[in-house]
């Protein structure tokens, strides 16, 4: 009886690879998800970069306040659902005609985004 061949699986079918695939993939997954946790992790009370003056997604108004200081406009706006919008404006005089604006996006006291 002769032999029958035994046909080859294409590259990415063997089974290392495929553990390969699987394992990057769960990598950059974990990686997706840490992203937006990590910084509450390593400074839970944003101190560090309250003193850097940096703001920081996940900020309250008083911690924003202490890192930027006061806006120098707030608009207020309520959601169909009744969810509080705030946007701060911040103005920085570069010289006499130049003026560079700054903005900040909160959502019931917690900043949401913002804008250089």
């Amino acid at each position: 009886m002769p032999a029958v061949p035994v046909p080859s699986l294409s590259i990415p079918c063997r089974r290392p690879v495929r553990l390969a695939l699987w394992v990057l993939l769960g990598l950059a997954a974990a990686g997706m998800v840490a992203w937006g946790v990590v910084p509450g992790w390593l400074d839970p009370t944003f101190e560090q970069h309250i003193l850097d003056k940096n703001v920081i997604v996940g900020m309250t108004r008083e911690q924003a306040m202490q890192a930027w200081g006061s806006p120098y406009q707030m608009n207020v706006t309520y959601t169909n659902r009744g969810v509080r919008r705030e946007e701060w404006v911040y103005e920085d005089w570069i010289d006499v005609g130049t003026v560079r604006h700054r903005y900040l996006y909160f959502e019931e006291g917690v900043l949401v985004g913002g804008w250089r």
